[in-house]
């Protein structure tokens, strides 16, 4: 940041107009930014550094960010001896600042905390962990975003098929995946390979209960600024990847329904946004007035566009009806084009076709005919009397494959039953019970498996259905993968229609190799098909230094963990290492607890993990062999 704003104030001195009493004056430069002056934008577009900060390309033309640009000149670091235009001003204001826009004059009102302008690295790796997390300020540390969220490089290849594990030579681009690592560096990685290529993003993020089961262990007085802050960074890579006619469903509890919703409606503006009930635990977790059965889903789409396919009704749901008419209106000679014989196949009752209109010379008081090897049915009652069918011959073959043929109190009958309906927007089947279809069949495909609470897979079948049933080649992208749910749903749906869906989950804890991945192969293996995924992890660097520090067990491991940090960790640029060892005696001294504490916190956050940009350099020891893998990820020679 400090660059960016000496690298400025130099750019902008020489300017006679931005100049008050020999020195540069704050409320000048926010005003020629606020009425985009000329001169001002020629200055800046001139310079990379400014022009890749403040301009943003919108159809080959590029537009001038006055807001971004407007806040970091109002950062009180830059010019803190210069006058403000606001300095006097106090209330409430719209887009997080206090330089326009009060309360006082406007009507809108966005959802506002804390950390909004920040970006959440959120690198929890084990349930039960805790993390004082860096929250990188978008707009006063760019430089440290952009690097942050650089394609990274990925190491440990391995192919997984129904036969078991195998080595990995290339990289498809249509492969399915399991990545294991920090899910936003993840999803922004796939910015380099699948931006606007994904039909449906379905996530399960953590519910931060507040409870003693919460998975949102991130350490922070601002507790749900912290969670909403961990989403809507994630939230907005999410949207890049998505196809232009692509929808994102996110499933949600009571904890964070509401604020999730006005932050799905804020970052996605130009969809259509619908809360989903989902009776999921019918025995109820009980709380003090309620007892919750219920959790939510809410779908993100397109809008104006039909993307909810219609569901698939279960056998014992259909309602069968005589396709013949009754009643009023029924008979022949109100509707002449809907009198005709519908040929059946006696030997396995199938509807083999439709025959032509009968001509009006031609009448009959029997259903059924005999003809060769088949039966012709007409629409005539129990009473001998002709009466006509529901559909005309001419659109009958539209609804062929809902008709079914039997035989009833001895005759032949015609029976329509639609196998589909509408989605609704509450859900309930036993199917959806998170116990005995999402618990049980994890532990079945993985008897060790310890994983709490997994979703039912027909909960998240249906989901995914809903959105890719009728598209055969969706590529599908969960990136709070957890157990792997998403990517058995994605199986069971091709296996229905023999369809190409793939599937990229993400999944940063360390269960994923235990778990979601044997799960996934499991499935394979038991569909005996030709499916298969590859699995691979985010190439660590400072990280392998953090996960050596929180398994240490002892005082002497600490101080060899440091003295390996000195010779190969990045530090970072604030902390004085000779002043450190010269007071190492005092920090021997320390509990284990602290000693782990501070080893973390001198590393440098932004170098976690290896950016594939730099996996030529020779200080990073990156294998040819991962070289290979990675520019065929990248699709790169």
């Amino acid at each position: 940041m400090q660059n960016l704003q000496t690298n400025l104030i130099e750019l902008l001195k020489g300017e006679g107009n931005l100049v008050v009493d020999n020195n540069l004056n704050k409320n000048k430069i926010i005003e020629a930014a606020l009425k985009v002056e000329p001169f001002l934008i020629s200055l800046l577009i001139k310079n990379d550094t400014f022009k890749k900060h403040f301009f943003q390309e919108v159809e080959d033309v590029l537009v001038f960010d006055k807001i971004k640009f407007q806040r970091f000149v109002n950062n009180k670091s830059f010019l803190p001896d210069s006058y403000t235009a606001f300095k006097n001003k106090i209330g409430l204001a719209i887009n997080d600042d206090a330089t326009d826009n009060y309360l006082q004059t406007k009507n809108d009102v966005v959802l506002a905390w804390p950390h909004k302008d920040c970006v959440l690295e959120g690198g929890q790796t084990k349930e039960d962990q805790k993390r004082n997390e860096i929250f990188w300020n978008e707009t006063l540390a760019p430089d440290n975003v952009d690097r942050l969220l650089d394609a990274k490089a990925f190491t440990n290849f391995k192919k997984y098929d129904k036969k078991g594990e195998h080595k990995v030579t290339e990289i498809k681009g249509d492969e399915n995946l399991i990545l294991k690592g920090n899910n936003l560096l993840v999803i922004s990685s796939l910015l380099k390979t699948h931006r606007g290529k994904i039909k449906l993003i379905y996530i399960d993020p953590p519910y931060n209960t507040g409870g003693n089961g919460d998975t949102f262990e991130y350490n922070n007085s601002f507790k749900r600024s912290t969670w909403l802050t961990f989403m809507k960074n994630r939230l907005e890579v999410a949207k890049q990847l998505l196809k232009p006619d692509g929808a994102l469903i996110v499933a949600i509890d009571e904890n964070e329904q509401a604020h999730l919703g006005v932050l799905l409606k804020e970052l996605f503006k130009d969809k259509e946004t619908h809360c989903i009930t989902i009776v999921h635990n019918p025995r109820g977790v009980q709380g003090t007035n309620f007892s919750y059965t219920h959790e939510y889903a809410f779908f993100v789409v397109p809008k104006g566009l039909k993307t909810i396919n219609n569901k698939i009704k279960e056998e014992k749901d259909i309602k069968w009806s005589n396709l013949r008419n009754w009643g009023g209106e029924s008979l022949r000679s109100d509707a002449k084009n809907c009198f005709y014989p519908i040929l059946i196949n006696p030997e396995n009752s199938e509807i083999e076709s439709f025959g032509d209109i009968c001509p009006d010379d031609f009448t009959t008081n029997k259903r059924e005919i005999l003809h060769e090897n088949l039966v012709l049915v007409y629409p005539v009652d129990n009473d001998g009397i002709e009466r006509k069918w529901r559909y005309s011959r001419q659109s009958v073959e539209n609804v062929k494959k809902f008709l079914r043929a039997r035989i009833k109190n001895g005759q032949w009958d015609i029976e329509i039953g639609k196998n589909f309906e509408q989605y609704r927007t509450v859900w309930i089947s036993p199917k959806y019970d998170a116990n005995e279809y999402g618990s049980k069949i994890v532990k079945d495909l993985v008897p060790d498996a310890k994983f709490s609470f997994p979703k039912s897979i027909w909960n998240v079948y249906d989901c995914i259905y809903a959105v890719v049933g009728e598209d055969s080649n969706a590529m599908i992208l969960d990136y709070h993968a957890g157990s792997g749910t998403t990517a058995h749903a994605v199986l069971e749906i091709n296996k229905l229609d023999d369809g190409n869906r793939k599937f990229i989950m993400c999944e940063q804890l360390d269960y994923v190799e235990a778990v979601t991945t044997k799960r996934i192969q499991k499935v394979i293996e038991n569909q005996n098909s030709d499916n298969n995924f590859v699995f691979a992890e985010l190439m660590e660097y400072n990280q392998y230094f953090i996960n050596k520090i929180q398994i240490a067990k002892t005082k002497e491991n600490i101080l060899a963990i440091w003295r390996e940090m000195q010779d190969k960790a990045f530090i970072s640029y604030q902390f004085n290492k000779d002043s450190f060892n010269k007071n190492l005696e005092a920090f021997k001294t320390a509990s284990m607890e602290t000693m782990q504490h501070i080893l973390i916190e001198v590393l440098d956050k932004n170098q976690l993990y290896i950016n594939f940009s730099e996996i030529e350099d020779k200080a990073f020891r990156v294998s040819e062999e991962d070289k290979a893998l990675n520019y065929s990820f990248y699709n790169r020679k």
